[in-house]
């Protein structure tokens, strides 16, 4: 599933990063890689996701949230 699909406060790892080049350096530098564990913090329509990841909260633009292919992992 896509990271926008999740509901707020279920936890997930990131499964697979797709997008360019830019994109990629860009979302691995502030800590969402590949088996990164995160929690969905708030996903409201038409508004940013947030996430806790690496004990950092992260605001995440939808068009970003296409691109990242997630699995949630049950508590």
């Amino acid at each position: 599933m896509k990271l926008s699909e999740m509901q707020a406060g279920t936890n997930g790892t990131v499964k697979r990063l797709d997008g360019n080049e830019r994109f990629l350096n860009r979302i691995t530098a502030i800590g969402l890689t590949e088996g990164a564990p995160f929690q969905v913090v708030k996903n409201d329509k038409k508004m940013p996701v947030l996430v806790y990841v690496r004990e950092t909260l992260l605001a995440i633009n939808r068009k970003d949230c296409e691109k990242m292919e997630v699995a949630e992992v049950k508590a």
